[in-house]
C-alpha cells in the first residue's frame, strides 16, 4: 500500500509529517487563527489519511504564529453559514464532523496551544486527548455572549474534562481564564513558558515514537467505554483489546527487552 501525502486541501490548514507524528497547523494567523470553512473541512480529510497510516503514532493539532491556537469560529462567515436554518444545520453539521472526526481518532490526539484558546478552539482542544499550553494562553467559551446554541458532544466533552460546576461557570459567565486557572480545572495537563513549549512538544512525540502503539491505543479504545453510560459498556470488547496487546508482537518484543535490558523496538504489530 503506498503511503499517504499529507497535501492540505486549503491553505489555512498546513499538515505536516515529521517522524512517527503528523502536524496539522490551523494557519489563518492575521484573525488569529480563527476556523474558517475550509479550515473545519480539512480536517476530517487529513485523519482519514491518518488513521490507516502506519508511519503516525501521534497527531498534533497546533496553530500558526505566536498568539493563537484557535480564537474561535470565523464570524465574517456567521451572516451566511448561520443567519437562516439551513445555514445553521450545514454549519453545525460541518463543525460536528470535525470534532467527531478528532475524538474518534484511534491514535492519540494532542493540542499544543500558544495564546488565544477561544470557543471552537476550546472545543478542538477538548476533543483531544492530551493539552499542554503555554503560560501566556488565555481561555474562554464566549458562547452566550453571542446566542449560539452549544451542540451536546461539546458540552459533554467539556463537563466530562473538567465536571458539571467548572463546566457551567466557564460556560454561563463566558468570562476569560488564564492558563493557570485552566491547568487548575483540568482544562489542560501540563504547561510551560511560550520559549520552552517546543521542548514539552517533543518530549510528547518522542514518547509516543517509542512507546507501544498497541498497548495506547487499546488504551484510548477502553478509556472511551469507560466513558459510556453503564448498560452501554462492551466488557467483552475490552477484554478482547486487552488479549491483542499479550498476543502482539510489540508485547513479546517489551518482554525480551526487558530481560535483556535495552530500549525495545515496536513496530504496531
Amino acid at each position: 500500500m503506498s503511503q499517504p501525502e499529507y497535501m492540505s486541501p486549503t491553505e489555512r490548514v498546513l499538515a505536516w509529517l515529521d517522524g512517527s507524528t503528523l502536524h496539522i497547523q490551523f494557519n489563518n494567523p492575521a484573525r488569529h487563527n480563527a476556523l474558517s470553512v475550509d479550515m473545519w473541512e480539512a480536517v476530517p480529510q487529513l485523519l482519514s489519511l491518518a488513521k490507516t497510516d502506519d508511519r503516525v503514532r501521534l497527531v498534533v493539532f497546533s496553530g500558526a504564529g505566536n498568539k493563537a491556537f484557535v480564537s474561535g469560529a470565523d464570524i465574517t462567515q456567521f451572516e451566511d453559514m448561520r443567519a437562516a436554518h439551513e445555514a445553521v444545520t450545514r454549519y453545525e453539521a460541518m463543525a460536528e464532523d470535525a470534532l467527531m472526526s478528532i475524538q474518534d481518532f484511534p491514535k492519540p490526539t494532542l493540542s499544543c496551544i500558544n495564546g488565544y484558546c477561544i470557543g471552537g478552539g476550546v472545543n478542538v482542544a477538548i476533543a483531544c486527548d492530551m493539552r499542554i499550553a503555554s503560560d501566556n494562553s488565555v481561555f474562554s467559551i464566549p458562547a452566550a455572549r453571542l446566542g449560539l446554541g452549544y451542540r451536546y458532544s461539546a458540552m459533554k466533552n467539556l463537563v466530562d474534562l473538567i465536571g458539571p460546576g467548572a463546566a457551567k461557570d466557564l460556560f454561563f459567565t463566558a468570562r476569560r481564564i488564564d492558563a493557570a486557572e485552566a491547568k487548575s480545572l483540568g482544562l489542560i495537563t501540563r504547561l510551560s513558558t511560550a520559549q520552552a513549549l517546543p521542548a514539552l512538544l517533543d518530549e510528547y512525540t518522542g514518547a509516543l515514537a517509542n512507546n507501544a502503539p498497541i498497548t495506547i491505543a487499546v488504551g484510548k479504545a477502553i478509556t472511551a467505554e469507560i466513558l459510556k453510560s453503564a448498560p452501554n459498556v462492551d466488557r467483552e470488547r475490552c477484554t478482547a483489546l486487552i488479549r491483542s496487546c499479550f498476543d502482539s508482537k510489540d508485547y513479546a518484543e517489551g518482554r525480551a527487552a526487558f530481560m535483556q535490558k535495552r530500549k525495545p523496538v515496536f513496530v504496531g504489530r
